[in-house]
């Protein structure tokens, strides 16, 4: 596999509202990746000559330039990827067999490090499709989310609140035709969190990989990693990942998904 990229390119662009809801210009990251037809570096590879291959300065300046456009406007980061995919198609030519995006943002999510955004495109003929461009396999991550909620059997964890560091990642179904609301849900999750205490990092992970499965019909499937920094005294941390498809939690009468969380006291 031939692969030319451009990773973290710093900007400034409007993708929607921010964690405070103003629409307005925000610090991102864009990383591009070029997948090419198999062998196309060959020459590039034997001639030692940057023409033989995609010039990724130049490409760096073309993203840039799309994304800091004064006129430009982003209705989200998801348009932003696509476009932008677009864009670096156009620039690279038929040698492209598919762009990977990444779109990375500090200050989508309150509460969480970094939200992502990747969005792959695949490059097709006109005629394979109405649209030249057709997105799928859009994946979207919410990495460092930290959650407060009393959790643990022991007697003294039952007294106070902790910690408990997590991420999420979203696989969107490649049909959808309208993405889930990020900031929503995770607003909506840290709410659930924190009104309820849990005895097992199972639970609180396995409610919010189905609150964020039933969130949308967007949705395809969903990860969630939770760590307890806390848990132990000679570890590190302790963990619990449960990935889980959004069909596994459309059986209404699963005694399972209707159990509830005991409420916090």
């Amino acid at each position: 596999m031939d692969v030319v990229y451009v990773e973290a390119i710093e900007l400034s662009a409007t993708i929607g509202p921010d964690w405070w809801g103003r629409v307005r210009p925000q610090p991102i990251s864009v990383s591009v990746y070029l997948h090419l037809k198999p062998s196309h570096l060959d020459l590039a590879g034997t001639t030692d000559d940057v023409a033989d291959s995609i010039h990724y300065g130049h490409l760096c300046k073309s993203i840039t330039a799309l994304a800091q456009d004064p006129q430009a406007s982003f209705a989200s980061a998801h348009d932003l990827a696509r476009q932008v995919a677009e864009a670096a198609i156009r620039f690279a030519g038929d040698v492209v067999t598919y762009v990977r995006v990444v779109i990375g943002s500090s200050k989508l999510i309150p509460l969480a490090l970094t939200f992502e955004l990747e969005m792959v495109v695949h490059n097709l003929p006109p005629s394979a499709s109405e649209n030249a461009f057709p997105a799928g396999n859009v994946r979207v991550r919410v990495n460092g989310l930290t959650l407060a909620t009393i959790i643990g059997v022991n007697p003294p964890e039952r007294e106070a609140k902790q910690r408990v560091i997590t991420n999420i990642t979203i696989v969107e179904k490649d049909d959808a035709t309208k993405s889930p609301d990020y900031q929503q849900l995770i607003s909506r999750i840290a709410k659930d969190i924190e009104a309820s205490s849990y005895l097992t990092l199972e639970k609180f992970v396995y409610e919010i990989v189905r609150t964020a499965c039933l969130s949308s019909q967007a949705v395809d499937t969903v990860t969630v990693h939770a760590e307890k920094p806390s848990a132990l005294s000679f570890a590190s941390v302790s963990g619990v990942q449960i990935t889980r498809p959004r069909d596994a939690f459309l059986a209404s009468t699963s005694s399972v998904t209707n159990s509830k969380a005991i409420p916090a006291t």
